[in-house]
C-alpha cells in the first residue's frame, strides 16, 4: 500500500479491493494480515481500561494486541490514527 502521489487519480480503495470475499488474508508491506485484526485490536484495547494491569487477564490481553500490532503497523495505521490510551501507544510502539 503505497502513499505516493502517482496515485492521486485512482478511484477510492474498497474493502473488497484489499481482501476480496472468501479471502481471509492478505500480504501487506510483507506481512500477513488476517481478516479482523484492526477489529480484534480496537475491542481489546477498548477492553483494557476495564482491567486491572498486572493480572491475568491484562496480561493476555496485551500479548494478544501485541501479536496483532506488526500487521497494523504494516497497513499504515499508525501514519493516520494515534491512540488516546498511553498504553496503547506503548504496545503500538514496541512493535516498531
Amino acid at each position: 500500500m503505497s502513499h505516493s502521489s502517482s496515485h492521486q487519480h485512482q478511484p477510492a480503495v474498497r474493502p473488497e479491493d484489499v481482501l476480496p470475499e472468501g479471502v481471509d488474508s492478505t500480504a501487506i508491506n510483507g506481512m500477513t494480515v488476517r481478516k479482523g485484526s484492526v477489529a480484534a485490536f480496537v475491542a481489546n484495547a477498548l477492553r483494557l481500561d476495564e482491567l486491572t494491569e498486572g493480572t491475568p487477564e491484562y496480561a493476555a490481553l496485551v500479548a494478544q494486541m501485541r501479536e496483532l500490532a506488526p500487521a497494523l503497523r504494516a497497513i499504515g495505521l499508525n501514519d493516520v490514527f494515534r491512540p488516546h490510551s498511553p498504553a496503547v501507544e506503548r504496545i503500538l510502539a514496541e512493535a516498531a
